[in-house]
């Protein structure tokens, strides 16, 4: 078994794709128009791991609210300084500047996405 995306509904789609796409590298490479939304996916050019953006024809004015069962997304980051510098460049800001998780120099960070959807980049200094 292979895992293969997760979705999230957005309010603002062109927005979403810039920010995973130049903030994480996901590439789009699919789009597909059903009855009352598109899909939009982004891949993760290293493990095919894909998200599914759904862009609803009748997106609710203020957005969409995750409750409290969603957490949130991780990704691997290979050297939160350079990130930092990128999401600095691109006018995003962190939610939680990266700090030593564990006292041997693995560092964490959150941010938001436009959505509000939380997204925690995880540096480890030994795998």
């Amino acid at each position: 078994m292979k895992f293969l995306h997760s979705m999230i509904r957005v309010k603002n789609k062109d927005e979403s794709i810039k920010f995973y796409s130049e903030l994480f590298g996901l590439e789009l490479t699919e789009e597909h128009r059903l009855d009352d939304c598109t899909l939009y996916f982004l891949t993760d050019k290293e493990t095919n791991t894909q998200i599914e953006l759904t862009y609803n024809d009748e997106t609710p004015k203020d957005g969409y609210t995750n409750g409290n069962a969603f957490g949130h997304f991780a990704f691997y980051c290979e050297d939160l300084n350079k990130f930092t510098e990128k999401l600095n460049a691109l006018g995003y800001k962190y939610l939680y500047e990266p700090f030593d998780l564990t006292g041997n120099g693995s560092k964490i960070a959150f941010l938001n996405d436009p959505d509000g959807n939380e997204i925690e980049l995880i540096e480890k200094v030994v795998w």
